[in-house]
């Protein structure tokens, strides 16, 4: 693994594969939904919202 960035509270790792790692400053990974908000922050990924399914009414369903 390869380290991009190392700050006071993480460090950012990218792997082979091209995904990112996240490590503590306890030494433990970070996984889940706190390092998708740490990549996020650095810019290094883009959040995805699921679009909002267009509502259909009764009328243009009959």
């Amino acid at each position: 693994m390869q380290k991009v960035k190392k700050t006071a509270e993480y460090t950012l790792f990218q792997k082979k594969s091209g995904r990112y790692a996240v490590k503590g400053k306890n030494k433990k990974w970070i996984n889940g939904d706190a390092k998708q908000a740490i990549l996020a922050n650095e810019q290094l990924i883009k959040v995805m919202t699921p679009k909002a399914v267009p509502e259909v009414s009764e009328e243009a369903a009959a």
